[in-house]
């Protein structure tokens, strides 16, 4: 019979990890950067559990690790913290520039979608003209131009630096890089299931992808 005591709820999830790892998960103040590896940590002491699943955890962490707080953790402490809330390895420079990175995209975001969208009409256009500054149309002719310029991720996939990660080198604790949008980041690979590739980041964020997405880091 299925048993009542399973969390489904990703925020009960997270309540799990605040009481059963209260040196680690902190909800607010003291928050640190976890150790790389925690999640097969924390799978070993939930071995067998009916309240919560790896995947769940999994889930938790993302979300964890993605805050705004864990990020800026990560930007201000030297060391990780382990399970028990000792010192682990310490937190190496592209780890604070990626968490830095994620942290202003995601507040830039946010911004965005607060800030107010300004309807365009027949007002807008006739305005340009009366102003001398011609037409919109044009202006983004010219943006277009100018986003005609490659990233610089792009440059070095095309400059023949980044390669495929052989099959044979996709095991776990195998460090790599990953493809994530447009960029590749740095990531350490945690589990290995059929076509399934899950991967730490540097911040300790968990993602799931495929062998093809990973790369010689």
């Amino acid at each position: 019979m299925e048993t009542t005591n399973k969390l489904k709820d990703i925020n009960e999830v997270l309540e799990f990890l605040y009481s059963e790892f209260p040196q680690c998960f902190k909800q607010k103040d003291g928050i640190k950067p976890l150790k790389v590896g925690i999640f097969k940590d924390i799978a070993e002491k939930i071995e067998g559990s009916e309240k919560v699943s790896k995947t769940q955890v999994r889930q938790a962490l993302r979300k964890y690790t993605s805050s705004w707080r864990y990020l800026e953790a990560v930007t201000k402490n030297e060391f990780r913290v382990d399970l028990e809330g000792a010192q682990a390895e310490k937190v190496e420079q592209e780890h604070v520039e990626h968490a830095q990175k994620a942290l202003e995209e995601s507040r830039a975001k946010m911004a965005k979608r607060k800030k107010p969208q300004r309807p365009r009409n027949d007002g807008d256009t006739k305005s340009y003209k009366s102003k001398g500054q011609g037409h919109p149309r044009h202006a983004n002719k010219k943006a277009k131009v100018n986003n005609k310029k490659p990233a610089p991720q792009q440059q070095r996939r095309s400059s023949g630096k980044v390669e495929p990660l052989p099959a044979n080198e996709v095991k776990v604790n195998n460090k790599v890089k990953v493809k994530l949008g447009q960029a590749l980041v740095n990531a350490t690979i945690t589990e290995v299931n059929k076509d399934e590739v899950h991967v730490e980041l540097v911040t300790g964020m968990q993602v799931k992808t495929k062998a093809e997405s990973l790369f010689i880091l």
